[in-house]
């Protein structure tokens, strides 16, 4: 109880505030209402607002041409920190969601966020992510209710597995939702949805209940947001609408994925039927909000944000991945793996050129993604910004637009973008930050139209730990001018010191326990190729890559040097311009010949003129013995910059040709 007092102490100095400001402004019927639609998984490029010309989004389009569309709006890399953000206004390195943890059970609160031992393997030691969102902070929906909006949250949640951490302790009056996010075990109803017990990934607890059989939650969720709409037409209103859509497990209306199996991306970029088919029933789903909000005469009342919660996926259901590998009959998600492999094949949800990477990568295509607003009267329709906004700024600009302080203690990183959407002046701020420990862990600061990413060590795939890179001239992040521009590095790098001191960002610390097991220094003048053979191939050394052209069928390097027991990960940076079939074959220690029919793995490698990080799970079932790996070169060489194996401890075998020579 002496812990919420000052909670609630703000927030109604925040209310008595807001309601002298409301009474010098007029009734408080004439306040805005605000629509927050939030599309889970939604890369940059995947409507027609953004350049898709695969992808049908005709609401989107009608959206934007009553919207300011912003070109470089940003998230965190994964969803969690993302949704923290928007309802803290705070950076995840303050508010502490730092990756997609909310469906975890909550660690203890007296335990430290550092773990305590780390592998000798494992040169640093990084915090771990909160997995709920402080019950402390004083969320966005609480102040817009001291303030006298009706507050519903509909959807995804995924910032608190048990309810004490529920968007119904955060501020929403009504919520329709399920745990363990991203939501309910199927798209389609029944939903498995139970109304009490301990959510798990095996009971999904929650206020989601059935419908008609076969009834979409796309669809449902909407439903379900229109009542409230309607049930709140004469009150002000704060409609949290965050979608499942387009994220897994991707249930898709296969009316709809049979007829984009039928249609060609002209770009020859986008091609998945069922990320068309989802996408498809999210702008649906966004014109019947619009035009209900159109048949109350609320839209000219309404603050109307599109957004996304981090960039397009393009790892996930591609051969190798934990999605599809091991995936047998009897398994429970052997429906599912014939289901995307008989629409998809071996594609993964979207692809993001020219943007580089996706969905966790701290690149632009994990963090750059659609935003638009709509308020008429005070947004030009049709209008575009390039401001540098992200979800930080959705608070502060909310409580800007409806009149309500901020609440008093509550610090907020982020600055309202009203001047922007009203076209009347800039954003004060410096620099943008994202900070993402995990995966391939980092920080990025996004300063005019540079963009520096810091890596807190190297990694096999991404060696440098300094980036930087023009957007204005080179938006897919192909030309690395951290050597060329040493001042400029200094200048950001100065800039994130800044930012970790200001927000208590915890830096990942030296593990005492750290034993390097490949120390001894590269032989000087040693050939980056030693180890593999090429067979109806030709290897060279290009500037900065291994080149490998075709000269007969089935192109392959082999090994027999990387020596580690399985199940091993195989993951390349490479690039081809044309793309196609690529596989792993291996024959363990002992055995003579490769089997004829196992032992092998395949996967896609898309066609895209810029480098890419592919990930292959290679199930080897002992110690690897000989290792091919075929590479569509027949018709147009590949390049490679790096080959790393890895097992499940951390040893490995790489390959770099980073600073390869011609």
């Amino acid at each position: 109880m002496t812990a919420a007092l000052p909670r609630l102490l703000a927030i109604l100095t925040c209310l008595a505030i807001s309601t002298q400001a409301i009474a010098q402004t007029g009734a408080s019927r004439q306040r805005p209402n605000v629509v927050l639609f939030l599309v889970d998984d939604m890369g940059w490029m995947d409507s027609t607002p953004y350049g898709s010309q695969y992808y049908e989004t005709p609401n989107m389009k009608r959206l934007q041409e009553q919207a300011m569309r912003f070109t470089d709006a940003y998230a965190v890399p994964l969803c969690s920190p993302t949704r923290a953000s928007i309802l803290s206004g705070q950076y995840s390195s303050r508010h502490g969601v730092t990756s997609a943890t909310g469906h975890l059970p909550a660690a203890r609160a007296d335990v430290s966020r550092y773990p305590a031992t780390a592998s000798p393997n494992q040169r640093l030691i990084y915090a771990e992510s909160k997995r709920y969102l402080e019950p402390e902070l004083i969320t966005l929906a609480e102040v817009l209710q001291a303030g006298g909006y009706r507050t519903g949250h509909f959807g995804k949640w995924h910032l608190g597995l048990s309810q004490e951490h529920w968007p119904e302790r955060h501020g929403f009056e009504v919520a329709f939702h399920a745990e363990p996010s991203p939501g309910p075990a199927s798209y389609f109803s029944p939903y498995g949805v139970h109304l009490s017990g301990v959510p798990s990934s095996k009971h999904h607890v929650g206020t989601i209940t059935d419908g008609p059989d076969g009834e979409y939650i796309t669809d449902r969720l909407t439903d379900e947001a229109i009542e409230f709409v309607r049930a709140n037409q004469d009150e002000p209103f704060f409609l949290n609408f965050w979608h499942f859509a387009v994220h897994g497990p991707w249930g898709h209306k296969e009316d709809y994925t049979k007829g984009f199996s039928e249609k060609k991306d002209p770009r020859g970029k986008q091609d998945n039927p069922i990320m068309a088919s989802m996408l498809k029933s999210v702008d649906e789903s966004l014109g019947r909000m619009l035009d209900e909000l159109d048949r109350l005469k609320l839209a000219d009342k309404t603050l109307f944000i599109f957004y996304s919660d981090n960039g397009g996926n393009t790892h996930s259901n591609v051969p190798g991945s934990r999605q599809i590998e091991n995936i047998r009959p009897g398994h429970p998600k052997w429906n599912f793996v014939q289901d995307w492999q008989k629409w998809a094949g071996d594609q993964p949800p979207t692809n993001n050129a020219p943007l580089r990477e996706g969905k966790g990568r701290i690149y632009e295509g994990g963090q750059r993604v659609p935003l638009m607003v709509r308020w008429p009267g005070q947004v030009q329709p049709g209008s575009v910004s390039d401001s540098v906004v992200g979800p930080i700024d959705l608070y502060p600009t909310i409580l800007d637009a409806v009149g309500l302080a901020k609440p008093a203690g509550h610090i907020i990183d982020g600055e309202s973008i009203l001047p922007v959407l009203r076209q009347t002046g800039r954003l004060k701020r410096q620099a943008y930050f994202t900070w993402f420990p995990h995966l391939v862990p980092a920080v990025s600061i996004r300063h005019g139209d540079w963009k520096l990413i810091r890596r807190f060590e190297p990694h096999p795939v991404y060696p440098d730990v300094r980036e930087l890179y023009n957007l204005a001239d080179d938006i897919g992040e192909t030309k690395d001018l951290a050597n060329e521009m040493p001042d400029k590095v200094k200048e950001l790098d100065e800039l994130i010191d800044q930012f970790v001191q200001d927000t208590g960002a915890l830096y990942p610390k030296p593990n005492p326990a750290y034993k390097p097991r490949d120390a001894a220094p590269a032989a000087v003048g040693k050939d980056p190729t030693t180890g593999l053979v090429a067979r109806n191939c030709e290897m060279t050394l290009a500037s900065d890559a291994l080149r490998i052209t075709g000269t007969g069928r089935q192109p392959f390097l082999g090994t027999a040097q990387v020596k580690l027991a399985g199940p091993l990960t195989l993951q390349l940076r490479v690039r081809s311009r044309t793309g196609g079939q690529a596989k792993v074959q291996w024959k363990t220690i002992g055995q003579d010949a490769f089997p004829e029919s196992s032992q092998i793995i395949a996967y896609n490698l898309p066609a895209d003129p810029q480098w890419q990080d592919v990930s292959v799970d290679v199930p080897i079932d002992g110690k690897a013995g000989t290792i091919r790996m075929y590479f569509p070169a027949e018709d147009s060489a590949i390049e490679v910059q790096s080959i790393r194996f890895e097992d499940s401890s951390g040893r490995s075998k790489h390959w770099s040709f980073t600073g390869a020579k011609p």
